[in-house]
């Protein structure tokens, strides 16, 4: 298969995807496509969350693309009626960041019986967290030395982590096709970004 039939399909595999969310298609794959443009789709993720608030049901959907030059994130969330709206509405919102500004991927994955893994096995689940800046976690803690009955004031210690996107898929409540799915993502966007700072 050529290139251009392969982004031919990767495109349609995605506008395939949001559909089958069921979350606002037409909604979402228009924010999508309006961010895309005329770029090529390379890989794609498309993660529906479903969360409880109180009384409430709230759905929320994310969209990951790789284009050949960046790497797009789609949120979509619904919110029922309030103060500033007599009917429920949805809010969708899009970036677009440079595969040059990703410093960092994350994939955790967790394995049932890792002393029977056997290379291959799908994760029971996988956190993918990207970093490129826009947001930093900072976490501090009471710095000490190594005696145990100083009680001099060491400041502070602490990391600073980037934490733009954190994103849970688990195979119990996503399905194994999603898992692998964000696997699949998760090394094109790891291998675009190393392409980039060649």
């Amino acid at each position: 298969m050529d290139g251009m039939a392969k982004t031919s399909t990767t495109t349609q595999g995605l506008r395939a995807a949001i559909e089958r969310s069921g979350y606002y298609p037409a909604l979402v794959a228009e924010a999508v496509e309006a961010a895309v443009g005329g770029e090529p789709v390379r890989s794609y993720l498309v993660h529906q969350e479903t969360t409880f608030d109180q009384n409430e049901v709230r759905r929320h959907v994310t969209v990951l693309v790789l284009t050949g030059n960046r790497f797009i994130v789609s949120h979509t969330d619904e919110q029922a009626a309030d103060d500033t709206s007599p009917t429920p509405y949805a809010t969708t919102s899009t970036e677009s960041v440079k595969l040059g500004r990703i410093s960092s991927i994350v994939v955790s994955r967790v394995v049932a019986n890792p002393e029977q893994y056997k290379p291959g096995t799908l994760p029971r689940e996988i956190v993918l967290t990207i970093g490129w800046g826009a947001v930093s976690r900072l976490d501090l803690e009471p710095a000490a030395c190594g005696d145990p009955n100083c009680e001099a004031d060491h400041g502070y210690t602490g990391s600073s982590t980037a934490d733009d996107l954190s994103l849970r898929v688990s195979e119990a409540g996503d399905g194994p096709e999603t898992v692998r799915q964000a696997l699949a993502f998760a090394q094109a966007l790891s291998e675009a970004t190393a392409d980039s700072t060649r």
